[in-house]
């Protein structure tokens, strides 16, 4: 039976897709006048300022372990958005990317059979099937070569399923805004490290690219985490599994209206069988079975 409650979550799932669909909106305008590293280290370094205002209390709660299991999943999530950001730099169809960057959800319990030796579902290796037929169909129009950003987004996937495993196995006693200020503060720390080493100096950005910036480090960063942390915890698994699945759907229609990006058919349905792998890979949470991860 749908509660109020539920209903609520639900609404702030499907915000939360949203939101981070803008995010990429954001994150794409404001690369026009930042260098993409530099970009990254920014928002996430104030996003997670801005966290830990609120946040302030739990951050003094923190035992040594607890902080380095922090630390470690920041940094993990820091090479994770280093590798989008820079895919989202060079692709010319940011709905594919968010496809392709979705696959992390589908490699997250086979990260953990390989590196944890968790059990996995045979449902997991319906949806890698799935999900490689997707990815053929989106290349199959260049012989089935991956560019730059393909392989940005793919590696980007494979770091976000190894975040995904290692916040269940070392942080998920740990408090969520706490957990969430550290892991935004590290990814910004070692993205601003890396652009002095291969980017060149920042210049001050114009005021546009300042106002997507903003709007990257509140709407795309702290609100999304925010209401994401909130909508979680009050929502089932299963209606969350199936409604965080949206975020590729809402990033390729931005693509559509505000980029007036197009897909070929052979495409779209390349889309079409990576959102069903999502959906297949989630299939024990959407039926509230247990499933090893």
């Amino acid at each position: 039976m749908m509660t109020q409650d539920t209903w609520r979550s639900d609404l702030l799932l499907v915000l939360v897709t949203l939101l981070a669909g803008l995010g990429w909106v954001f994150s794409r305008e404001a690369l026009l006048g930042m260098t993409p590293i530099f970009f990254i280290g920014v928002r996430f370094l104030c996003a997670g300022l801005i966290l830990a205002v609120p946040g302030y209390t739990g951050l003094l709660r923190l035992a040594g372990e607890s902080w380095r299991r922090a630390l470690l999943t920041g940094a993990v999530m820091g090479v994770a958005m280093c590798l989008w950001i820079v895919g989202l730099q060079h692709t010319e169809n940011m709905g594919i990317g968010a496809f392709l960057t979705s696959l992390g959800v589908v490699l997250i319990p086979i990260v953990g059979k390989l590196l944890f030796g968790a059990h996995t579902a045979r449902s997991t290796w319906v949806a890698l099937i799935i999900a490689l037929a997707g990815l053929a169909c989106l290349r199959l129009e260049s012989g089935l070569s991956l560019s730059l950003s393909d392989i940005c987004f793919l590696g980007a996937a494979v770091v976000f399923s190894l975040h995904f495993n290692l916040n269940s196995r070392f942080a998920a006693r740990l408090p969520a805004l706490p957990l969430t200020t550290i892991q935004l503060g590290v990814t910004g720390v070692l993205a601003l490290l890396l652009s002095l080493f291969i980017e060149p100096l920042p210049t001050v950005p114009s005021g546009a690219i300042f106002g997507w910036l903003l709007a990257s480090i509140v709407i795309g960063t702290c609100m999304r985490f925010f209401i994401q942390v909130k909508a979680q915890g009050m929502a089932p698994v299963s209606h969350a599994a199936v409604i965080m699945t949206l975020e590729p759907v809402w990033t390729s229609l931005f693509g559509i209206l505000w980029f007036a990006e197009t897909m070929t058919s052979i495409q779209l349905l390349g889309c079409g069988l990576i959102f069903g792998a999502l959906l297949v890979s989630r299939w024990r949470m959407i039926l509230r079975r247990p499933q090893a991860v």
